[in-house]
């Protein structure tokens, strides 16, 4: 017999995949065949309102996408996906709105949040949005998917989306969120996490460790803190983590390596230092390793050049002194404007010994413990 506490996530989840089965392999999905209109179903009725608010709040909408949003049949409108409802497979209700690339101006009125409450897959990519997130959004509790990015919202990240628990993929990327990254967002049981490309100043670098995301890029923000101590704790769940350009500074913990099912890892365009920790070699699952544009210096490990399945493996612009052979025998790497011997293209032996002389020490970020000295200094040869 089937556990009961499992069955409200699980018919929720097959709930959510048949809104995306929906939206995504119909092949005219948007006008469905429903003998049930907001004249004879209050629920399509609530989604009527909700719409038609939503309508009024749009400002721009030069490609005419809710051209069609007129008169009671909701489940016909452009962008607008019916099924049957979760808690009764007689009802059709609205369980998805997909506005994607549909270059829409406007803000999101209240009635989305407190009337459109069975949406599973809430789409905005590219359109112009603007203005607050509804606090009525915490009434969306069977929200499995929202995408917000590519828009114009802005301010600090708002606090009703820590309220959905049912949330499991989250897109804000591309737009002017500011502030700081709260804590509570790496609570949310997710699965795919987009923060990238935004304007936010600060995060708590321990608070990372508490996601089960599988994707989580962070990219191109101005955080200004250390690298994130505790994220091998993801290693059950994270695939792909990007935090290319994010200001992030200190060390690479020494457990770094407990990623062992991460594809993708790129912390490329930073400030971190010190040594690649040893651990790097445990990461078997790695295909896309990206250290470029930091200031890692020492030696690049044997074992991490020997990860089975390393494709790309770009450590430009550091001050790495040596590489193992096998480094240079994988399909793409890239070593250039490091500190190494008999290879080109490398700093001048006036900036690597500058450098070199006095590195950057990890205990002075209150990151971790300082790396070992690097070896003695041996001018590149060009």
């Amino acid at each position: 017999m089937m556990n009961t506490n499992t069955q409200p996530l699980f018919s929720l989840t097959l709930y959510a995949t048949f809104s995306l089965l929906l939206l995504f392999t119909l092949p005219n999905p948007t006008h469905q065949q429903s003998n049930q209109t907001a004249d004879d179903n209050p629920r399509l009725e609530k989604a009527y309102i909700a719409l038609q608010a939503w309508k009024d709040a749009m400002t721009s909408d030069p490609n005419n996408f809710t051209a069609n949003w007129v008169g009671p049949d909701v489940c016909s409108y452009e962008g607008v996906y019916c099924a049957p409802s979760l808690d009764n497979a007689d009802v059709t209700t609205v369980a998805g709105v997909d506005l994607n690339h549909a270059n829409i101006a406007g803000t999101i009125p209240e009635e989305v949040g407190s009337l459109l409450t069975d949406l599973a897959v809430l789409h905005l990519n590219s359109n112009r949005f603007f203005g607050k997130i509804p606090d009525t959004f915490s009434e969306l509790t069977i929200l499995f998917e929202l995408d917000l990015s590519n828009n114009k919202f802005c301010g600090e990240l708002p606090p009703v989306l820590f309220t959905l628990n049912t949330l499991k993929f989250l897109d804000v990327r591309f737009n002017h969120f500011d502030g700081a990254i709260p804590p509570d967002v790496f609570k949310l049981k997710l699965d795919a996490l987009f923060l990238n490309d935004n304007n936010f100043s600060t995060y708590s670098p321990g608070s990372v460790g508490n996601s089960p995301v599988s994707v989580m890029v962070m990219a191109n923000n101005n955080l200004n803190r250390c690298f994130p101590p505790r994220i091998a704790r993801m290693n059950r769940t994270l695939d792909e983590v990007i935090l290319a350009n994010c200001g992030l500074t200190g060390c690479l913990p020494d457990n770094i390596g407990e990623l062992n099912r991460t594809k993708v890892f790129d912390i490329s365009f930073n400030s971190l230092t010190g040594k690649l920790p040893k651990s790097i070699g445990k990461m078997k699952a790695v295909e896309q390793l990206d250290v470029s544009h930091n200031e890692f210096y020492g030696d690049i490990p044997s074992t991490v050049c020997s990860l089975p399945k390393l494709e790309n493996f770009t450590y430009s612009h550091n001050y790495f002194c040596t590489e193992a052979p096998q480094c240079l025998e994988l399909k793409d790497q890239d070593d250039t404007f490091n500190c190494i011997r008999h290879r080109p293209l490398q700093r001048s032996r006036a900036e690597c010994r500058d450098f070199l002389s006095s590195p950057p020490k990890c205990s002075s970020f209150t990151c971790g413990t300082s790396p070992p000295p690097p070896p003695p200094y041996s001018p590149p040869s060009y």
